[in-house]
């Protein structure tokens, strides 16, 4: 498994379920098109690329490529590192007919020719910073009154408004921003501070 400290920016979910089974890190999805409309996934994309880098990896379709485009205009003051898949023709299993123009799309591509990409864009195994101490659990959370408890959703929206995170973040995603953002002190500082 490779380890990233750059968050992995790519088009859809079954291409971050694809990538989760190759990399350790933060994968965010702009989810096609709706990014080009989605101001506050726009917003936490730039942070990202502002403080820790983004690797985009999108399909090698027009279509990956607008999106691709797209972020690079939004992230110019961030760190960014392109990786490219091959064009390979055919069709994905989950899928009854090929896409558009034929080509493979990231959940498609073989893990092997996914590790090879991001070898040739130079991201190999990184140390991870965080120690397991410093990590954010989902069991802070739940203690945090975060998730799984009454009044949890609202509190945790203050939150996101807090950290100018999207609003629309699963408790899952946000575990993941935490994590990759934030140290477990500014995590409990903007927790006191929303109380």
């Amino acid at each position: 498994m490779i380890k990233v400290k750059q968050a992995v920016i790519v088009e859809g979910k079954y291409d971050k379920i694809k990538l989760s089974s190759i990399i350790d890190g933060l994968i965010i999805t702009t989810n096609g098109f709706s990014i080009f409309k989605d101001k506050e996934k726009t917003a936490l994309i730039r942070r990202l690329a502002e403080n820790q880098g983004i690797i985009i990896l999108t399909d090698s379709d027009s279509a990956g490529f607008k999106i691709r485009n797209y972020i690079r205009g939004c992230t110019q003051k961030g760190k960014i590192t392109n990786i490219y898949i091959p064009d390979i023709f055919g069709k994905e299993k989950r899928k009854v007919v090929p896409s558009k123009e034929g080509k493979l799309g990231v959940e498609g591509i073989s893990a092997d020719i996914l590790k090879d990409a991001f070898e040739k864009a130079g991201i190999v195994s990184e140390n991870t910073e965080k120690s397991r101490r410093d990590e954010i659990t989902r069991i802070m959370l739940y203690d945090d009154m975060l998730m799984g408890r009454e009044g949890s959703e609202a509190k945790r929206k203050k939150l996101l408004k807090k950290l100018s995170l999207p609003e629309m973040l699963s408790v899952t995603c946000l575990l993941e921003v935490l994590n990759s953002m934030y140290s477990l002190d500014e995590y409990k500082n903007a927790l006191k501070e929303i109380e």
